[in-house]
């Protein structure tokens, strides 16, 4: 429910801080104080489109900061973690700031919001009823949720909209594969042949690099037996052959040791290097065998390069992405299907469809059944609250194929006088008929209803007293399952109350400046007076005030 609200600077408020009850709350005064400017200031931090002249004359910006209890709202709960803004447990904070240009900014928990967050998130905090205000009853998805909450039909909608899901999904594939069953055999045929010929080619990623490196090898095949012969020849086979004269000088160097050890050393070192050099001329002579000048090896792998490089440009890819390209190919196909799926397709669209159809009947069974209990229970509350002879119904419009929702939609519908016609709700002209209408309606649904606070604007337009009686004690009935706040002129309603504030306006400093006061039980009989008796207040209007107060407690 709605615990504080802080405005400032908003149209003729300079700084109102209020701190809200559960139950019923009338807001009265006099016409012209501002008793609209409270829901004004609501609807912006719900999300409201904002106008420049809502800033007060003088002032920068406005501010309005909404705080609500939550604890019992998990749908709202579970929404504030998904669009990551929650704030403390239990509580959300919805504030809108707007400046003087005309811009504004919305916050929820302190964390930026758009526009759109702040009316989603308004939508499950609080609903204002009223001729210039948001009416969620008037939204046809409402009024579908209205019934199927109200008949305890949510998770059965809930079903008839998930094989609604699965069949639209089912048939959609199958509809795009018939309308497009020339193109598709033909992109078949084409993913066919070049499946085909990649396989054909049987190339893969590792090839390409081996063949690089052959293909080297053989293109300098002569210049390479020719180097590892000269390697063999500088080492061993010339006249002035390196290992040759590495020999003599070692034999000179084992006959110097029996002369001087120290040589020892060196001789070491010498050998060593002999031996290198003699693995190195074996070397040599191994690899001049493996090495072949082979002119038909040759051929066959500048062959075998020019159809790689041949396929990678025709499908325009590098030469070592052929092989993933094929994977495209083969996955395409796959999804393509043939003949043979379109015929599987096809028995699961149907059986879908009759899964649907099931779920989606027995959902209208029950919302016909609970369309005439709700319509009866709201006509005969109608006839109570200056609307006799008013008619209402709950109406079931048949749908030609269906939808997420069902096979039919829900429409509120509203006749407010003898012999009218039965007529859409959002088309109700009257403001004050709509929240008539609205009050029977929240009253007989207000068990299932889910939204915690219930603001009512000019509920008391065109009527007077016994029937505004019976819209008090309507109101102050909702008031037991809801946060309920109600703008009236009419004493017989704010005396239903369980609290009562007076909107007033003064002039300070030349400026006029609105105020709520929160009434105690001898100012509230002073208030119920005026409302009877006008401006002045006598003994006999005090003491009848005083009585409509005693009754109604």
């Amino acid at each position: 429910m709605l615990k504080h609200l802080l405005i400032r600077d908003f149209v003729i408020v300079d700084t109102l801080e209020l701190d809200f009850s559960s139950g019923f709350t009338a807001l009265t005064g006099e016409t012209g104080a501002g008793k609209s400017i409270l829901i004004d200031a609501l609807s912006l931090a719900l999300g409201e489109r904002a106008d420049s002249a809502m800033v007060r004359a003088g002032c920068d910006k406005a501010d309005i900061s909404a705080e609500f209890d939550i604890a019992d709202l998990p749908q709202l709960k579970a929404w504030l973690r998904e669009q990551e803004l929650e704030g403390d447990d239990g509580i959300c904070l919805l504030r809108r700031t707007l400046d003087a240009g005309g811009r504004s900014r919305g916050f929820i928990n302190g964390g930026s919001a758009t526009q759109q967050q702040m009316r989603e998130a308004g939508a499950m905090l609080l609903d204002i009823h009223g001729q210039h205000a948001h009416q969620s009853l008037l939204r046809a998805d409402a009024q579908r949720e209205l019934l199927d909450s109200q008949a305890g039909l949510t998770e059965q909608a809930d079903a008839v909209a998930a094989a609604w899901k699965a069949w639209q999904a089912i048939h959609r594939r199958r509809v795009q594969l018939e309308q497009n069953a020339e193109s598709v055999a033909a992109e078949r045929e084409l993913l066919a042949f070049q499946q085909n010929e990649l396989e054909t080619l049987n190339f893969v990623e590792t090839e390409w690099y081996e063949l690089q490196a052959e293909h080297a090898r053989l293109s300098h095949a002569a210049s390479l037996i020719e180097t590892a012969q000269f390697g063999v020849d500088v080492l061993s086979e010339s006249d002035t052959a390196c290992l040759a004269q590495l020999n003599a000088l070692t034999s000179r160097m084992r006959a110097g040791l029996e002369f001087d050890a120290g040589l020892q050393d060196t001789l070491t070192m010498l050998e060593s290097a002999q031996n290198e050099l003699q693995e190195a001329v074996y070397a040599l002579r191994h690899y001049q065998e493996r090495l072949d000048a082979d002119p038909e090896r040759m051929r066959q792998q500048e062959q075998r390069i020019a159809d790689v490089m041949e396929a990678a440009r025709k499908y325009r890819v590098k030469p070592e992405q052929l092989p993933q390209k094929l994977q495209e190919f083969a996955q395409r196909l796959e999804e393509l299907g043939g003949s043979a799926d379109l015929d599987v397709l096809a028995k699961q669209d149907e059986a879908a469809q009759q899964s649907y159809l099931a779920a989606a009947k027995k959902l209208s069974a029950a919302r016909g059944k609970a369309a005439q209990a709700l319509s009866d229970e709201i006509t005969a509350a109608m006839q109570t609250l200056a609307m006799q002879g008013g008619q209402f119904a709950v109406a079931l419009l048949p749908l030609t194929e269906g939808n997420a929702h069902g096979l039919e939609s829900v429409e509120l519908q509203v006749s407010a006088n003898p012999g009218s016609p039965l007529r859409s709700l959002a088309k109700v002209a009257s403001g004050g008929e709509l929240s008539r209408i609205s009050l029977a309606i929240q009253v007989a649904a207000s068990r299932a209803a889910s939204v915690p606070t219930l603001i009512f604007d000019e509920v008391d337009s065109g009527i007077g007293g016994r029937v505004a009686e019976i819209v008090g004690s309507l109101l102050k009935k909702l008031g037991q399952r809801h946060q309920v706040l109600c703008v009236t002129h009419l004493p017989q309603v704010a005396a239903q109350a369980d609290h009562q504030w007076q909107v007033s306006k003064e002039a300070h400093g030349g400026k006029t400046l609105s105020s709520i006061q929160v009434l105690d039980a001898p100012r509230r009989i002073d208030e119920i007076a005026r409302m009877l008796g006008g401006a002045t207040i006598t003994d006999t209007t005090r003491k009848h005030a005083a009585e409509m107060l005693g009754a109604a407690a």
